[in-house]
């Protein structure tokens, strides 16, 4: 007997969902889109000897000269030393903007405004050659890292800040109505409700992240912008090395996509049917 209604019938049979399911026509479109990637790519002439002896420095397999991390091993290092750090500098701006504090607001608007209206590019340079003058020389990693904390702690603030502003507020009335103290309404009731709208974008701005970090080649970091520059320009292969990691770049994206995904469900539980 059929499950759907008899107005959804001619519609299903137009769509031909009878014989593929949702999940087998996506399987299958990304198959015909990823076969159509390659055949674009392969019609390049691309010399995979240069690709297969590079690929482990670029993958960060091997540790760089200095036997410190190189390739995507030092990128996912930047990156994630990065996301903490924008974090605690977002969640704080954030509670800044909330605060009834005049002092507080003035700090976090300017500190958003000014690292959202200028380049990263710039507010790498400025850290990296500025401070130096001030008497703080910081390394070329440490440079990176702050700069795209400072940078990304700007934009995730205003997600955040819009997180917390999404809850109702019957939400928070009533705990108090309970008896519950401010902290505990915000930690234990706000919170985890802001998080299904925060995570998204959240994630995207992370995504984002690891793809700026090619930025920080600038400095002579070895991260995998850098080490794919250096090895087409004495190889003459710029294609090969540029497309491998354009491919290491979208499979670290794929990553962090899954873990979104995850965490979308986890605290989307409570609105799904």
């Amino acid at each position: 007997m059929s499950t759907f209604p008899p107005s959804l019938k001619p519609v299903v049979k137009a769509t031909g969902a009878g014989l593929f399911g949702f999940r087998t026509r996506l399987l299958l479109t990304w198959l015909a889109l990823f076969g159509l990637f390659v055949a674009f790519f392969l019609s390049f002439d691309l010399k995979f000897s240069i690709i297969l002896e590079k690929f482990p420095n670029l993958a960060g397999f091997k540790l760089g000269p200095n036997g410190f991390l190189q390739g995507a091993a030092l990128t996912l290092f930047l990156c994630l030393c990065s996301m903490v750090v924008s974090v605690l500098f977002g969640f704080a701006a954030a509670l800044a903007r909330l605060s009834t504090s005049a002092v507080l607001v003035g700090i976090a608007s300017f500190y958003t405004s000014f690292f959202r209206g200028t380049p990263l590019l710039i507010q790498i340079l400025l850290i990296y050659l500025g401070l130096p003058q001030l008497g703080l020389v910081p390394g070329a990693i440490s440079a990176g890292i702050i700069a795209l904390s400072l940078n990304y702690g700007a934009y995730l603030s205003e997600i955040f800040r819009a997180g917390i502003l999404g809850v109702a507020r019957g939400q928070r009335e009533a705990a108090l109505a309970l008896g519950m103290r401010t902290p505990q309404i915000f930690w234990h009731i706000v919170l985890p409700q802001a998080m299904r709208v925060i995570i998204p974008p959240t994630a995207n701005q992370f995504i984002s992240m690891l793809k700026d970090s090619s930025l920080i080649s600038v400095m002579g970091v070895w991260e995998v912008m850098f080490l794919a520059q250096s090895y087409g320009r004495s190889s003459y292969r710029y294609l090969e090395m540029l497309t491998t990691a354009a491919v290491i770049y979208w499979v670290l994206s794929i990553l962090l996509e899954l873990v979104q995904a995850r965490l979308e469900r986890h605290f989307g539980r409570a609105y799904q049917r």
